[in-house]
């Protein structure tokens, strides 16, 4: 029973056998409760230190048991002095946490949050999928790395779990990205949305139209992100992300060609980047495809105008109104 209130089980004994037996000494405590004199020298020093024992003014040498009255009573204020101490310093401590969390939803609300390196992106991630209670809206432009989509789909799969609704735009080239197809699928099998359009916006995050996460450089999405709140910057990339939305095509659904040109939507965004002046690597980085495989478009597009150079088919597409 005093185990509770930090006595070791021997030293409870010893302490116990005292009480009941005033006279024994050293010996013959120790037999009665079935351990060595060593142990019990052991045990009456515990003792002394907690108080509970002292010595005996009739037997100099030997120890006398205090009266539970006192010293256990002595013991319990002691112990309730050090818990509204600790009481006291758990206040501070969550005063002071409270505080600084304050401070720095104060300074994300006013400028924003710089968070630099993976893991620092990834950790805002999951806070924001943990704390979404709606909805979650994704742009995912360009070359999807398989461990990104690997980090993602815990905490993807757990705001499926609470009935998040989740949209998820990609390029038309991560069709033929066996693990992005893979992971875009899985999307769906969950009840998300996916659709894909020759070009999206710039890689976004956001849940619940109340909180965003943006890259601090478009061309670089590992230099660091940013975690915005601010009303009127959420609006915009929400409208940035709806226009995209409502042009591109659901996954599994075919891309029909235009009928009155037969392009395709990727060609017509093709000429469209190419009439602007941008090279085909600057072209493909924005379609997500290789300088190859917009030379090969380009190769198509020209032989359908009977074009012998770009210049001449920039002319013809421009007089068809392709452009």
């Amino acid at each position: 029973m005093l185990e509770v209130m930090g006595l070791t089980a021997g030293s409870a004994a010893v302490y116990q056998a005292m009480l009941d037996h005033p006279a024994y000494g050293v010996d013959e405590i120790a037999s009665h409760c079935g351990l060595s004199p060593a142990h019990v020298h052991d045990h009456l020093d515990e003792l002394g230190r907690l108080t509970l024992v002292r010595a005996s003014a009739e037997r100099p040498g030997e120890m006398r048991a205090v009266s539970p009255d006192i010293g256990l009573a002595d013991m319990l204020t002691a112990q309730e002095a050090e818990l509204a101490s600790r009481q006291a310093q758990l206040a501070a401590s969550r005063a002071a946490v409270t505080r600084m969390i304050a401070d720095r939803a104060e300074h994300r609300a006013t400028h924003g949050e710089r968070l630099l390196g993976m893991d620092a992106i990834h950790a805002r991630l999951e806070r924001m999928g943990h704390s979404a209670t709606s909805e979650v809206l994704a742009s995912q432009p360009g070359e999807q790395r398989p461990e990104d989509l690997a980090a993602s789909r815990p905490a993807d799969a757990e705001a499926f779990a609470r009935g998040i609704t989740m949209r998820t735009l990609y390029q038309d080239s991560a069709r033929n990205q066996p693990h992005v197809a893979t992971y875009a699928h899985w999307l769906l099998s969950h009840g998300g949305e996916v659709r894909t359009a020759p070009s999206v916006p710039p890689r976004m995050v956001l849940v619940d139209r109340a909180q965003a996460l943006v890259p601090i450089d478009p061309a670089d999405n590992r230099k660091g992100a940013l975690y915005v709140t601010e009303a009127g910057i959420l609006a915009a990339l929400l409208d940035l992300f709806e226009q995209a939305w409502n042009t591109a095509i659901p996954l599994g659904a075919t891309q029909p060609e235009d009928p009155s040109t037969g392009l395709t939507a990727t060609e017509r965004e093709l000429l469209r980047l190419l009439g602007t002046g941008l090279t085909d690597d600057a072209v493909g980085q924005r379609l997500g495809v290789s300088s190859r495989t917009v030379g090969r478009h380009m190769s198509s597009i020209m032989e359908r105008l009977s074009a012998s150079s770009r210049f001449e088919a920039g002319i013809k597409a421009a007089h068809r109104g392709w452009l």
